[in-house]
């Protein structure tokens, strides 16, 4: 994986940037899955569809966003430590004060078809819901390095390098110049490091002291490509911990957008 992060390295050197600190960056590489709406790779789930779960579970307040067969996904495509199998089933609508949750259908699990909720059906939301995108996803196994560069202090200037990395912004602004010829883009990743229009701060870690970045880690992030909310991303993170228990219920549900 590493090996692919050759175009990064050989601009961060030229930028000047001392080897030790572009080798200690590289270091926090994380695997993802890239997961796309037209591709050569296997289909892993689909954006939409019907929404099937147990008898016994709640109504989703939420829109279903995707679906993914957890079974399908290569266990080395993250290193999130994710079932194995059944679905992972991701619910939200892009606003700038709304919610979403996770859920985890454990495979072999009887399910119902389930309607949708018919508040987002009004006036005010059909228009979004209505563009929500739908088809299979196909996969491509990627590499990512953080896009954001500051955490958040208390005191002026109110935001510092990320521990240990001096040169972030720096090693950010390389990464974000050299992405493109080294992973893909899709509408939907799972694992790897957070993104949005707004990075400098991790998007997984909001101003919450007792949040941890070895603690927290993206589940997934969804870049809407929706008219009339263009920009806006999802992020939905959990404590590896909880994602480990199969606590999908505390996973925390998160959007940019900046109308």
């Amino acid at each position: 994986m590493l090996e692919r992060l050759a175009p990064f390295r050989a601009a961060a050197l030229k930028r000047g940037i001392p080897s030790a600190d572009v080798e200690r960056w590289i270091r926090t590489a994380r695997p993802c899955a890239t997961l796309t709406r037209h591709g050569d790779g296997p289909v892993v789930g689909t954006l939409g569809g019907p929404l099937l779960l147990p008898a016994d579970a709640p109504d989703p307040w939420y829109p279903l966003v995707a679906a993914i067969d957890l079974a399908a996904l290569p266990a080395d495509a993250t290193d999130l430590p994710l079932p194995p199998d059944g679905r992972l089933l991701l619910f939200a609508y892009p606003d700038t004060e709304t919610d979403g949750e996770a859920v985890y259908v454990p495979a072999g699990t009887a399910v119902e078809e389930r309607k949708g909720n018919p508040y987002f059906e009004a006036e005010a939301y059909a228009d979004v819901t209505a563009a929500f995108p739908r088809g299979p996803l196909h996969l491509a196994v990627d590499v990512s390095l953080p896009y954001h560069c500051w955490v958040e202090v208390p005191d002026h200037p109110y935001v510092e390098p990320l521990p240990g990395h001096p040169h972030s912004e720096e090693l950010r602004d390389t990464w974000l110049d050299t992405a493109d010829e080294i992973a893909g883009r899709g509408v939907l990743q799972i694992g790897g490091y957070a993104s949005d229009e707004s990075s400098d701060i991790d998007p997984v870690l909001p101003a919450d002291e007792s949040r941890r970045a070895d603690d927290w880690v993206l589940l997934a992030d969804w870049y809407t490509d929706i008219k009339g909310r263009e920009g806006a991303t999802v992020h939905w993170a959990i404590r590896r911990a909880d994602l480990a228990a199969r606590r999908f219920d505390q996973t925390d549900v998160t959007v940019f957008w900046n109308p």
